[in-house]
């Protein structure tokens, strides 16, 4: 993508929405969706975003970063959020 004369690379973001027993996903049901954003984003918008993909804007998360994807745990909800980069 070129804006203003500047290459901007994107990465695509891929959104994983399930929910959880015992802690752990469990698939029962999943949500899937995807989308692009600046390479050099942060890990506070990325996390913005798919929680608000997920329909979690707004509800209190921890979040874990494992370099190549993030977890995104809602407190109070038995899901979780997978997010994995392209």
């Amino acid at each position: 993508m070129v804006i203003m004369g500047r290459i901007i690379e994107m990465m695509r973001v891929i959104v994983t929405h399930t929910d959880t027993f015992g802690g752990e996903a469990n698939y029962g049901w999943v949500k899937r969706h995807e989308f692009t954003i600046n390479r050099n984003a942060s890990q506070r918008s990325i996390t913005a975003k798919a929680k608000a993909l997920s329909g979690m804007t707004g509800v209190k998360a921890d979040t874990y970063d494992y370099g190549d994807s993030l977890t995104v745990k809602p407190r109070g909800y038995h899901q979780v959020i997978f997010v994995d980069f392209d």
